[in-house]
């Protein structure tokens, strides 16, 4: 009987093991890393603490150095200046035992299209040199928490991208790593396999004390997922904190606004009415109507609201209700961003 598609697979039963990580806990260490390309700097002194079972996003635009510090922690990539650490080792001084304790998952899949699915994932096993037995197991396990059961004996080749990027990540697991890597990992996915993806990293993170350290450009994905969030810019951070300490700090959220249906059109213009906007603080707020008699209004700051209130009610509008929204992780990136100067794609 096939499974019911609401009750999705557990995750992988991977085991807590004792901690070998130096240094209070800390699984990843980048101290005042500088790396170069030509004249380009990918990493500008960038310092990066990761500790044992946290989930930590890199968020950037693309040549933000998201996936250099991938490439070095990994010990493909040496640094021109600084310092790198995996469970305090230096990749480049032992980059085979980093290698055995890291998960690497690139933006494009990488499975084996004349194989089948089983046999990629035996394939891994084997690389990493687990008995057979364990292999066996790990794969129908993985399988199943992907959705690929029924694939499992059908050649890569023809499955479809979303069924590829799953089989990467179900590979990726297989040797049960310390640390995992990430890049883009539920960008093919459809939200059913995507809410999995996340619900089985979680579930490593928090129950096996693994590390997981998430390239991404999917916000909500950061905002669901991440402990703690690292924005990149230039190779440089600008700023870093949980979803909500960012969201606090820099982003302004918006107001819903409830009026009467024949009051929507006299909020609208008092809201964009430059006048109205100076007295706020605020260039000009962003507003829209999402329904009549309920508008959103963005960019008017926490302590500018009272002073918005009592225009409206002058202005003889029906106010109903006033709600404040929670800022998102997007409104805060898009915010800080736009402090930036554009970077050019380079890393």
């Amino acid at each position: 009987m096939p499974a019911d598609p609401s009750s999705p697979p557990a995750a992988p039963r991977f085991a807590a093991r004792p901690s070998e990580v130096p240094s209070a806990g800390i699984a990843l260490r980048l101290e005042g890393v500088v790396r170069r390309f030509g004249d380009v700097t990918a990493l500008d002194h960038f310092t990066l603490r990761v500790a044992r079972g946290e989930v930590v996003g890199l968020l950037g635009h693309n040549g933000a150095g998201k996936t250099t510090t991938v490439r070095l922690l990994a010990g493909l990539l040496a640094p021109d200046d600084g310092s790198v650490a995996v469970h305090g080792i230096d990749p480049l001084l032992d980059g085979s035992g980093v290698r055995q304790r890291l998960g690497v998952l690139p933006a494009r899949p990488v499975v084996d299209d004349r194989l089948t699915g089983t046999q990629n994932l035996a394939f891994a096993g084997a690389v990493f040199g687990l008995p057979a037995a364990l292999i066996a197991e790990r794969a129908a396990e993985l399988l199943a928490t992907f959705g690929l059961t029924d694939r499992g004996d059908a050649r890569v080749g023809g499955y479809s991208t979303g069924m590829r990027q799953r089989l990467s990540l179900a590979r990726v697991l297989v040797s049960d790593p310390d640390v995992l890597l990430l890049d883009e990992p539920t960008a093919a996915l459809d939200p059913v396999a995507a809410r999995q993806v996340r619900r089985t990293l979680g579930s490593l993170a928090r129950e096996a004390e693994r590390t997981v350290v998430i390239c991404t450009h999917d916000l909500a994905e950061a905002e669901a997922l991440c402990d703690r969030v690292v924005v990149l810019a230039q190779g440089r951070t600008i700023a870093e904190g949980s979803p909500a300490e960012l969201a606090g700090a820099h982003g302004s959220g918006g107001l819903h606004l409830e009026v009467s249906g024949d009051s929507t059109e006299r909020a609208m213009a008092l809201v964009r009415d430059p006048a109205v906007a100076g007295e706020l603080g605020v260039e000009r707020p962003a507003v829209e109507v999402v329904e009549p008699g309920r508008l959103r209004v963005r960019g008017v700051a926490r302590d500018a609201v009272p002073i918005l209130i009592r225009m409206l009610l002058e202005a003889g509008v029906e106010l109903f209700e006033v709600r404040r929204e929670t800022p998102t992780l997007e409104e805060v990136y898009l915010a800080l961003h736009g402090e930036v100067p554009d970077e050019e794609e380079r890393a």
